[in-house]
């Protein structure tokens, strides 16, 4: 063979085909989505895993008011990342996502874009529109969640609306009722004043809020009956409040029977205060000349009498509570049952009146004489330039704290006695029976959801149900008119009602006349009068969502979900709003498992808000990035915490994906030629570092596996790029490029090479499918297969068992591993080396060098038994090893290369030119071009 007549490098193996993974996913993610609607991917998986143990995860329905945000894209890519894990590894996990479509959220926007409030439109008329509103809003945000990957039944989900649904609504309360659960009562509730309704716990948010901080006297009537000396003078309680507009309303002064209050003599009165806070009090309202004169015990001011600052009552008394504290204020607490519910328990306890002179738009009623018609907040001014003028404003400040406000208009609510419906959280061991369930039977994710829960179980009120508004399922009380009686329910009317509901929908309560909504021949208990009228509330919009386990799990023998997965908000929302009708009706937790995530927050950990303008909506991530970098964002997150987004943070997970990306680039192109049906070799003639590298794709199934299944997706995020750059880009390939391009075609050595090529890839392939879907799916298309499958995603989890006989050689590929860790450890130090010499001109590549190891006695043997695969290993043209005399230590000298630079291979050799015919190349080319590398 003439060597003019060859092209050496046309006898390269260099990829031969293009891999279309570039980095414009914003493009090629569509494509994708319209490939899996056309094969019905999520129907395919159902199919195939029919009969399999199932995982369930029951999703939490987001409200179908606007577009979704990137709380939404995180909570649900969390999900899908679940789900399609679990499915992978055999479960049965269908994915029926939901929308909540009552209540105040809808309704508020619904009215935000009509213009109108709730007094300019009919029931029936508007609820028609927010039905049509919540369609439009759920139908958008399916599309979506469905351009983020997310696999689930988008054709049946569940909606709140849906006339099966509300009939599991009315049901569930039908079976609250009927266990006594349900009451009417008169206490203290968050109110809005700007959406007219009372609030139930978990709509409400704290916020920043700035009040007005007063000390306050109230004028004692018979302070002979403290002492005897305090006739000769004006006698005064002290009480110290945030909210002066609540005074109209008081009706007593609480104590505590154990705590010493000290009598300060101020010359002209009086004034009595707890022992420990009267310093504060007396500093705060600019107090010099006093004198202490006694000391009482709080059993002694009981049932002490005193004027009402704006005598509206005549019959106020000191009374006593074990809840008066000695944090702040003058351990004297104005009470006004109305507006508290520590007040309300006062006041049931004392027979006290439960005065409230505020209407439903947070204004005073005439009780209040002269400030009726003016709104509570604004009309504080006006109180406390009333209290000055008596002379009993000891002294007023501003104070900034943590205020209750309204979750969905963001104003600050009051508290409000009104009669409404309660759940009562305490009926037959509700309470306790809760808190056992979830310290004993339900796993909590992060664990400290645990004692989050069990402490707001602990401390919450009974849960009023009732809410003033317009959208939503009615509450199907009626009153007898023959009675004149409250509104009551009725077991066999809310089943009656519940019947309708499931043909006709809960409109029918506002459309039909109250006669056709009866059970035949259905009369008042009382007095067996037979006309009625029917309540106008409905229900709260958690309790709608929370018996979503009957309504979507019940029927389908899913009970308990394997897992509920929301932010950590919903300790206090939705996980409550579930598992107190879960034991109340069915005395167990809808729940094994629950995962709580934190809230996104941007780069400098501050909130997303608009007037700051930090929000990032998913839809511009998306449509910049693409969807898998927005759910590889959400798997490098430590969800644990409040998670951060930025710019800068995606723009530095793009540069990550762009090394994983092309470490699979460069896999599938060198795999171009490779059939796994015929070309695959034996574990036996695998070479030491491919040993290595199957050792460390084991490290990297077992890390990914243990994290997945234990939801820590940052440490699959960590392990897949750790994997990828460091194992794989830095050593296993980068050592592999001269085996792959020169090694004959179909020699032993290239082989197998791309035998661990190709287990790497089809298991790195499978790791990262629920991570990143769209682009899992596109290199499957570009691995060779043994099996004509069309989808990655219905493959299973990958097991090391299956590859070459992994549970055969894994005994094996760990002491291969302990045999090379030395020299891959000391591979930076070459690199380094190399690098080194680089800048001082000795060497150009690294193939023009001679590494020369001076190695301990110790560690002569060991080099030695390497000396064949060191070159390869450091991606130099010679290796020489000998021994340092000066030292016990490994010393690393770089020399230039022996020989002539081969025109193929580039490396340096001796051999170059020994060849008759091939005088230009190494002997170890011209045995391939010959044939002879086999």
């Amino acid at each position: 063979m003439s060597e003019n007549k060859i092209n050496y490098k046309d006898t390269l193996n260099l990829p031969k085909i293009s891999f279309p993974m570039k980095a414009n996913l914003p493009q090629r993610e569509p494509t994708i989505l319209t490939e899996w609607k056309n094969q019905d991917i999520y129907k395919i998986l159902r199919d195939s895993h029919k009969g399999k143990k199932k995982f369930i995860l029951h999703d939490g329905p987001p409200y179908a008011n606007g577009d979704i945000h990137i709380g939404h894209a995180l909570n649900k890519t969390l999900k899908d990342i679940i789900i399609k894990y679990k499915t992978m590894r055999g479960f049965d996990a269908p994915y029926i996502p939901g929308w909540d479509c009552h209540g105040l959220p809808v309704e508020h926007q619904l009215f935000k874009e009509l213009g109108k409030n709730k007094n300019q439109i009919s029931q029936v008329e508007f609820r028609k529109k927010a039905h049509n509103y919540a369609l439009k809003y759920v139908n958008k945000q399916k599309e979506q969640f469905k351009r983020l990957g997310i696999f689930g039944d988008w054709e049946n989900p569940y909606l709140t609306l849906n006339h099966n649904y509300e009939y599991w609504i009315v049901k569930s309360l039908s079976e609250l009722v009927k266990k006594g659960y349900i009451y009417r009562g008169l206490k203290p509730v968050n109110w809005c004043s700007v959406c007219e309704t009372a609030l139930a716990e978990a709509e409400v948010e704290y916020e920043d809020h700035t009040s007005p901080s007063i000390y306050v006297k109230f004028k004692i009537k018979n302070p002979g009956n403290i002492d005897d000396s305090f006739k000769r003078k004006d006698v005064f309680l002290v009480i110290w409040t945030t909210t002066p507009w609540t005074l109209l309303a008081n009706v007593a002064v609480a104590a505590h029977p154990n705590f010493n209050y000290v009598a300060i003599d101020c010359s002209d009165e009086i004034i009595i205060a707890e022992k420990n806070l009267a310093s504060c009090m007396l500093e705060q309202s600019n107090i010099q000349n006093y004198k202490i004169i006694k000391e009482v015990s709080g059993e002694q001011l009981n049932n002490i009498a005193y004027s009402h600052l704006f005598n509206l009552k005549d019959d106020c008394k000191v009374v006593m509570a074990d809840y008066v504290s000695k944090d702040e204020g003058t351990g004297l607490v104005h009470t006004a049952p109305g507006h508290g519910q520590e007040d309300h328990q006062t006041g049931l306890k004392y027979n006290l009146d439960i005065v409230m002179p505020v209407d439903n738009k947070g204004k005073f009623t005439d009780y209040a004489g002269d400030l009726s018609g003016i709104h509570v907040f604004k009309a504080n001014d006006i109180i406390l330039d009333k209290l000055s003028k008596k002379g009993i404003l000891l002294s007023s400040s501003k104070m900034n704290h943590s205020y209750p406000h309204c979750w969905r208009c963001k104003t600050p609510i009051i508290f409000r006695a009104t009669k409404q419906w309660f759940l009562n959280i305490d009926h037959d061991k509700l309470r306790n029976n809760i808190l056992k369930v979830v310290s004993n039977n339900v796993k909590w994710i992060p664990a400290i959801g645990k004692n989050r829960i069990a402490t707001m179980v602990e401390n919450r009120p009974h849960w009023c149900l009732s809410r003033q508004r317009y959208w939503g399922v009615p509450i199907p009380a009626i009153s007898c008119r023959k009675c004149d009686s409250d509104f009551d329910l009725f077991p066999e009317v809310v089943e009656h009602f519940a019947d309708l509901v499931a043909k006709e929908g809960t409109d029918a309560w506002f459309s039909r006349d109250i006669s056709e909504l009866l059970p035949n021949n259905f009369t008042c208990p009382s007095c067996s009068g037979n006309e009625f009228e029917k309540g106008d509330e409905i229900l709260d919009v958690w309790f709608d969502s929370g018996v979503s386990h009957q309504a979507v799990l019940k029927e389908k023998r899913d009970l308990p979900a394997s897992l509920y997965l929301e932010g950590s908000d919903q300790h206090r929302g939705w996980f409550q709003a579930s598992i107190i009708p879960s034991m109340a009706i069915d005395n167990k937790p809808c729940f094994e498992s629950v995962l709580t995530h934190g809230f996104v927050v941007d780069g400098d950990g501050r909130k997303m808000s608009k007037s700051l303008g930090n929000v990032i909506s998913p839809q511009e991530i998306i449509k910049k990035y693409g969807a898998d970098i927005l759910r590889l964002w959400v798997s490098s997150c430590d969800y644990r915490e409040d998670i951060r987004i930025s710019n800068e943070i995606l723009s530095r997970l793009t540069e990550a994906y762009r090394k994983i990306r092309n470490t699979v680039r460069f896999l599938i192109g060198n795999l171009f030629d490779f059939n796994p049906k015929n070309d695959k070799i034996t574990y036996s003639k695998l070479l030491d570092i491919d040993k290595w590298a199957l050792h460390k794709l084991k490290l990297a199934l077992d890390s990914t596996t243990e994290a997945y299944d234990n939801f820590e997706f940052y440490k699959v995020y960590k392990t897949i790029y750790s994997f990828c750059n460091e194992d794989l880009s830095s050593v296993y390939l980068d050592i592999l490029k001269d085996r792959l391009y020169t090694a004959g075609k179909s020699s032993l050595n290239r082989r197998a090479a791309q035998t661990v090529m190709y287990e790497i890839l089809l298991s790195l392939v499978k790791i990262v499918t629920p991570i990143m879907p769209f682009t899992a799916e596109e290199i499957y298309k570009h691995i060779p297969k043994t099996e004509e499958v069309n989808s990655v995603h219905v493959l299973d989890w990958p097991s090391f068992d299956k590859i070459l006989d992994g549970n055969k050689i894994i005994k094996d590929i760990e002491l291969v591993n302990e045999k090379l860790d030395k020299i891959i450890k000391i591979r930076p130090q070459v690199l380094k080396a190399l690098e080194d010499e680089r800048a001082k001109g000795l060497i150009g590549s690294s193939l023009e060098a001679k590494v020369v190891f001076l190695v301990s006695n110790n560690d002569f043997v060991y080099f030695k038994n390497l000396e064949e695969q060191l070159a390869g290993l450091f991606i130099v043209s010679q290796v020489a090893i000998d021994k340092n005399k000066e030292k016990e230590e490994t010393k690393i000298k770089i020399e230039k290369a022996c020989g002539e630079k081969c025109q193929r291979c580039w490396n340096y050799s001796e051999t170059v030119g020994k060849e008759k015919d091939h005088t230009t190349i190494c002997k170890r080319c011209a045995d391939v071009i010959k044939g002879e590398d086999q």
